[in-house]
């Protein structure tokens, strides 16, 4: 199986009644450590309470937890959910928390060199400090793998942009997309026009956009291919696109076929969207039967 680091914030959802572990880097980490894949983790708590329990199921999960640093002058992240009656998640992210301050180690250097893919999102970069570790650990990855996770006012224009023309493979949302196209200048209205433009801009052969519940469309090796979704009931949404990531990257960093991969990453996100929480337990038998009922 495949070898992967992740880069980003590690925090509590908060919930009007409950909190559950999250942040998107980790969950994708979750997803891919799940499938089977050697996972590391590169991201900051804070000391004790909330940190402790945070590193505790990093380790429960069997992810490497020797690329989480612990700070005692920063809070554990942590970011309030909101759902609407849809089960739709908005959020208000605390700032400035522990990942915001991510070190630039020897460690988390060798973690990315000898990785097959390195994974991380716009958010970790709304600080500078995260900011420049992130920039100097890309440099030395292998496969960069962007998704934007797009949350205002975290992010810039140029961010994103530097960000993309990094990457070999970027995973938007519709919004997303048609966001960064009018970034670029796109004169097109079509998704696929518009993900071949991005994919021409930032010279990225790989590029994926999910669609809600009307599935996702993947452009890999100047084809596209996709699924139209899975009729379910929504719980919530929250990580569900990041399942989805994980379960994509896990299948075409292993070879699987790519229609296969992205039947398979929509099948585990519409799961996760109908259960409550970012990172339900998937074995890979429900996965099938999900996908073939009959």
């Amino acid at each position: 199986m495949a070898k992967i680091t992740c880069f980003g914030e590690v925090l509590w959802d908060v919930f009007p009644t409950h909190k559950k572990i999250g942040g998107a880097p980790l969950n994708v980490a979750n997803r891919l450590q799940a499938l089977g894949n050697n996972v590391t983790m590169i991201s900051a708590i804070g000391e004790g309470g909330n940190g402790t329990k945070l590193l505790d199921y990093i380790k429960e999960v069997g992810i490497n937890p020797n690329c989480i640093q612990v700070h005692n002058e920063y809070k554990t992240g942590k970011v309030k959910v909101m759902l609407n009656e849809k089960g739709s998640a908005s959020y208000d992210i605390k700032y400035p928390r522990a990942w915001d301050k991510i070190r630039l180690t020897e460690i988390n250097k060798n973690a990315v060199k000898n990785s097959d893919a390195f994974v991380f999102g716009s958010l970790a970069a709304r600080d500078e400090s995260s900011r420049n570790t992130l920039f100097k650990l890309i440099e030395l990855a292998n496969y960069k793998i962007f998704d934007l996770n797009l949350r205002p006012p975290y992010y810039t224009k140029d961010l994103l942009i530097k960000l993309m023309n990094e990457a070999d493979f970027i995973k938007f949302n519709d919004d997303e997309l048609y966001e960064v196209s009018g970034y670029l200048d796109s004169k097109y209205r079509s998704m696929e026009q518009n993900i071949r433009f991005v994919s021409e801009k930032t010279n990225t052969k790989h590029i994926c956009v999910t669609k809600g519940h009307h599935g996702a469309v993947l452009l890999y090796d100047d084809t596209f291919y996709y699924n139209s979704g899975y009729l379910i009931k929504v719980i919530d949404t929250v990580g569900a696109g990041d399942s989805f990531l994980g379960a994509l990257i896990s299948q075409l960093l292993n070879k699987v076929n790519p229609q296969e991969a992205i039947d398979f990453a929509c099948a585990v996100g519409a799961m996760v969207a109908q259960s409550e929480g970012a990172n339900p337990v998937l074995l890979h038998s429900d996965i099938d039967a999900f996908i073939n009922p009959y």
